[in-house]
């Protein structure tokens, strides 16, 4: 079974800026496209950016030319770099394959105005 550990979620001010990790076991890395999602208290989880397996990215619109999704295949990690943050960007992030098999604990982000 996969496992997914996202990590470096944090307390941050409204343009500050945060790191996010996936590590994932076996070999997904490889082979499955993968992307980051989101759920904000009370709201559905929503998909935040996308890469597929060779690195072409894709973004949800409020989150174009601050967010950038890369991945490293042989080390079997996907990253999020989150800038210029947002109130709005507050919510669990996590990483899954596409589609979306089990979900892990997700990291927090919490962006103060």
């Amino acid at each position: 079974q996969v496992q997914l550990v996202e990590s470096g979620g944090g307390l941050v001010q409204a343009g500050g800026s945060l790191n996010l990790s996936c590590a994932g076991s076996g070999d997904i890395f490889r082979f499955r496209p993968m992307g980051w999602y989101r759920q904000a208290p009370g709201k559905q989880r929503d998909s935040v950016a996308s890469i597929t397996r060779s690195g072409r990215p894709n973004y949800l619109d409020s989150v174009k030319g601050r967010f950038t999704v890369s991945r490293d295949n042989a080390k079997n990690t996907m990253f999020l770099q989150m800038k210029s943050l947002k109130p709005e960007d507050t919510a669990v992030y996590y990483c899954n394959t596409i589609p979306a098999g089990t979900w892990g604990r997700g990291t927090q982000v919490t962006v103060s105005s």
